[in-house]
């Protein structure tokens, strides 16, 4: 027997997010289905909480570049892990895009994302403004199933603390949270920036004001992620994400196998069979050749201190690195970089997790390449004009009259619930595509993705091929059923 089960008496409990946040934040979301198969029934018998297998990046990747149906990813992995809950990242009212979709359309996905067995909705709002997880709260509660409600982990300062991010801050959002009736309560610290004393101080005080059991989700990019889960562990927290080793660090989870093995013989330690674990890194190992493309190389370093500036989280940065490239002005890496702090200022210091990193990142490209706010997307003026939420710090009013100058969806900031301006998209919906959607599945798909999944939609059903490198490279097949 394990020494941990003789002892431990308040074990850890591990979210495993290999298929799903560990491919995502180094890979740029590009391992299929096809190479998690053959380790899923192995990773059913290990003793996770949870697996995320869902969400996040993965629905756009998987119709955009792999040619695999999104939808199917889950039904093939529960004909082999049945007994280990499946879990998903659900960004609110932005569901798995880039906007925030109408009412209609969010208990519409959460009602599909159950049915097709996801058990966990880890649900945040990337201003952490929780009116935009409402209505998917109400279908997650409505399903019978968990809903994880996530407070987004940032800074305006070296530490934890000033005039945004500090511990009355945490512990008012947890408590809200609390409020609306999280069956758990997540800290999501996309990128690495919780110190290991702040995490140790912070769920200290969550764990005497919070009833629920806490969760902590942190990336290893600044290089203190390890530590930062130990002192959490110290402090009470009940459950952490980690990856297999291979997909594992850089700007991934920290490591399930040393979190093991340091804990094994004491009160917490995990309960998880470490051999079992290297068996199934050696799988990881096989396969991560033929993703080796997408790793982000610019640097010999696993880790990038520089985030604790410019706080881009993991999946950003492997996506940033990648447009760069195309465009030739990866030698600019260190400009953005600087340039997403300012505008991240000049926007409220929000938290940058998708999809308010992306439109923070993306305008401070333009910045850069064009002028400070001389090239505007549409996505940066939504968010001057409020319908993204409330950032945690008001916009300077004359940066908001310049941004929204002459924009057709208004002049003047809204207050109210963003998706109360939105009007119901699913009818409409259907009228556009017509009969290329021949399933609900189809229809949600196109709303989330029009232009990307029209072209998926003509190649599913043989109307039109999908040519790529990547789908040269990894030929299109069936789904397994």
């Amino acid at each position: 027997m394990n020494i941990a089960d003789k002892t431990a008496t308040n074990p850890v409990k591990i979210q495993d997010n290999t298929f799903r946040d560990g491919h995502q934040s180094i890979y740029a979301t590009r391992m299929r289905t096809e190479d998690m198969i053959p380790i899923a029934e192995e990773m059913d018998s290990c003793g996770f909480w949870a697996i995320e297998v869902w969400g996040g990046a993965t629905f756009d990747t998987m119709h955009r570049f792999l040619g695999e149906d999104p939808w199917m990813r889950p039904k093939v992995l529960k004909k082999y892990i049945t007994k280990t809950p499946f879990a998903m990242l659900l960004r609110g009212q932005n569901l798995v895009g880039y906007r925030h979709y109408a009412d209609d359309v969010v208990r519409a996905f959460v009602d599909k994302a159950c049915e097709i067995g996801i058990d966990i909705f880890r649900c945040f709002d990337a201003l952490n403004d929780f009116r935009n997880v409402e209505t998917c709260l109400k279908r997650i509660k409505a399903n019978g199933r968990h809903f994880q409600g996530t407070v987004c982990y940032s800074l305006t300062e070296g530490r934890m603390g000033g005039e945004v991010y500090n511990l009355d801050y945490y512990i008012r959002k947890a408590k809200e949270l609390e409020s609306m009736g999280a069956d758990t309560i997540c800290i999501k610290d996309m990128a690495g920036l919780l110190s290991p004393y702040d995490a140790y101080d912070l769920f200290t005080a969550l764990k005497k004001e919070i009833t629920v059991p806490l969760h902590l989700h942190t990336h290893y990019t600044s290089g203190m992620a390890c530590m930062t889960y130990l002192k959490a562990i110290e402090a009470g927290v009940d459950i952490v994400d980690t990856c297999l080793a291979p997909f594992a660090l850089r700007t991934s989870m920290p490591a399930v196998e040393p979190l093991v093995a340091a804990l094994l013989g004491g009160g917490r330690a995990v309960g998880i069979d470490l051999h079992k674990l290297l068996v199934l890194g050696e799988h990881l190992e096989s396969i991560a050749p033929k993703y080796n493309q997408f790793l982000a190389n610019q640097k010999l370093s696993i880790i990038d201190s520089g985030v604790l500036a410019h706080q881009i989280p993991g999946g950003m940065i492997s996506n940033l690195t990648g447009q760069l490239r195309e465009m030739n002005a990866l030698h600019r890496l260190e400009e953005i970089y600087e340039e997403v702090e300012r505008t991240r200022r000049d926007m409220g210091c929000p938290p940058l997790v998708t999809p308010i990193s992306q439109i923070i990142g993306a305008q401070a490209v333009l910045n850069v390449l064009f002028g400070r706010y001389v090239k505007l997307t549409n996505q940066i003026k939504d968010l001057a004009l409020g319908l993204y939420g409330r950032t945690p710090l008001p916009i300077d009013p004359e940066l908001t009259k310049k941004i929204l100058k002459n924009y057709k969806r208004g002049q003047t900031p809204v207050t109210g619930r963003p998706a109360d301006f939105l009007p119901p998209e699913i009818i409409e919906a259907k009228k556009v595509v017509g009969d290329l959607a021949r399933t609900d599945e189809d229809l949600l798909a196109y709303i989330l993705y029009p232009a990307t999944m029209e072209k998926f939609l003509q190649a599913k059903y043989g109307i039109k091929p999908i040519v790529t490198a990547e789908t040269k490279e990894f030929p299109q097949k069936k789904a397994v059923m």
